[in-house]
């Protein structure tokens, strides 16, 4: 009866199934990643899954679309066309790197999808659509910020994205080796505190308009 009653609420009962799909993937990846155990952490018969979702696939889809619709959702928070330029993307570099932080089965969904060569996430008809917007705001950013003269112009704003992700995701997905190579703890507070201040340096020095000789 109580599960009977969880069902009648679709959109509560496939939001419970995707929150116990996220944490299976990530723990486990695609391959690993069980139907059974995201039935039992979500409470509901597994036949539930399949006719949510039809497939192990497409639920694993359905995981990686939602997690960048939570990603994409979060950033349209920080209001950054309101913002001086350099103050947004300072606020954009800042949200990235503590979302990582947050956020590590967002990462380790990542680095499952790339070891698969992105297969699934190419079915997805969302995705672009997603993008798109946000590639469009941080275009809006670095042109308000070259009409300043705060920035250089000509700045393509997939490219100044692509590097601030890439930044913060080698750092922390490579954290514990790179604690050995350095001798030193990559993921201690003060070190990572280090790494965002290093990486919003970074990136505002490689945007900002040479000085005139």
């Amino acid at each position: 009866m109580a599960e009977a009653t969880r069902t009648r609420d679709p959109v509560a009962t496939r939001a419970r199934i995707l929150a116990a799909a996220k944490a299976e993937f990530a723990r486990k990846g695609l391959a690993g990643g069980r139907v059974d155990t995201i039935a039992e952490r979500a409470r509901i018969n597994k036949r539930m899954i399949y006719h949510y979702f039809g497939s192990k696939n497409d639920l694993y889809l359905a995981v990686l679309e939602e997690s960048y619709g939570d990603i994409r959702a979060a950033e349209r928070l920080l209001d950054l066309d309101h913002l001086d330029p350099v103050a947004a993307i300072t606020r954009l570099v800042e949200f990235t790197w503590n979302y990582y932080l947050k956020n590590p089965e967002f990462l380790r969904l990542l680095n499952t999808e790339n070891l698969h060569r992105a297969v699934h996430l190419k079915r997805s008809s969302r995705i672009a659509e997603m993008h798109s917007p946000f590639v469009a705001l941080i275009g809006r950013l670095l042109q308000r910020g070259a009409e300043s003269g705060a920035f250089r112009d000509g700045l393509d704003p997939s490219q100044v994205y692509i590097s601030i992700a890439a930044l913060g995701y080698y750092y922390l997905n490579n954290r514990h080796t790179l604690s050995v190579i350095y001798g030193f703890d990559l993921g201690a507070p003060e070190a990572l505190e280090r790494r965002r201040a290093v990486i919003v340096d970074i990136v505002l020095s490689y945007l900002r308009r040479p000085a005139d000789p």
